[in-house]
């Protein structure tokens, strides 16, 4: 059996075979429960469209001051880039290339990256350079501190208001609501992009093997033979199948549903 074809519960280290799962479907631990992983494709239209968002909202925040300072009739305006500027100029090097590497170069390498994946990945194409570029969103993912900025630009706003007059602009606001943009698209895992072009490959595959689709092996949401306690794919067996939930499945009528509200296997 392939690696690649096998999940180990984050929990209890449980091995599973790794079934591929459609629309809103989820895989579970059946020893502990814990939620193995779950479908990407429902996730790829609104991450898309956050991202593009995302995307055109960095460029707002760039292009604008963040705040402007009014301190006995003297008016000054400040962005990012500005900022930059300033450090660079005062033998700051070190902490202009530190702000500008976290602030800037992260966030947008990442943004164009996910944009660069998933827009191919979402008309069935895998664009080249597939699996570096998503080693790259992984690279740089921990080093975008969009957060922290806010949070230091925040602080700065209330200790000057005791100094000048501080007048929040447009790139404060667009910063805010591109903070907001990158925690959401941070919840998406962008390794199960992976599953879905291994899922490709299969299907670009099979015309030349004859037509046949790839063998899901018993490890689908519903299809394949009952097996027992013991057998390779039963819940005993170290290497069997993990529970699948699909929210979009419909509820059996009557006591034929467990207490967990799923069907018995």
């Amino acid at each position: 059996m392939a690696l690649d074809n096998l999940i180990a519960c984050h929990e209890c280290d449980a091995l599973y075979q790794k079934p591929r799962l459609l629309g809103r479907q989820s895989a579970r631990c059946t020893r502990c429960g814990a939620t193995l992983y779950n479908s990407a494709s429902s996730q790829l239209d609104r991450i898309c469209a956050i991202t593009v968002a995302a995307l055109v909202t960095f460029i707002i925040a760039q292009s604008f001051p963040i705040i402007e300072l009014d301190a006995n009739g003297i008016v000054s305006q400040s962005s990012l880039f500005g900022a930059l500027v300033v450090l660079w100029g005062e033998n700051m090097q070190i902490v202009a290339v530190m702000v500008f590497f976290a602030t800037i170069l992260c966030p947008l390498t990442e943004l164009v990256a996910l944009l660069y994946v998933l827009l191919p990945i979402r008309r069935g194409v895998i664009p080249p350079g597939f699996n570096l570029v998503l080693r790259t969103i992984q690279l740089v993912r921990p080093w975008g501190m969009l957060e922290v900025f806010m949070l230091g630009v925040l602080i700065t706003v209330v200790k000057m208001v005791s100094l000048a007059r501080v007048i929040p602009e447009t790139a404060l606001f667009a910063f805010g609501t591109l903070t907001l943009m990158i925690t959401v698209v941070l919840t998406f895992d962008a390794r199960t992009l992976w599953d879905i072009a291994d899922d490709l490959r299969e299907r670009q595959r099979a015309p030349r093997l004859g037509g046949a689709g790839p063998a899901d092996g018993g490890t689908g949401s519903g299809g394949g033979p009952e097996t027992g306690p013991d057998s390779p794919g039963g819940p005993n067996h170290p290497l069997a199948s993990p529970e699948i939930r699909d929210p979009a499945a419909p509820k059996p009528h009557g006591g034929s549903a467990d207490a967990s509200g799923l069907s018995p296997r």
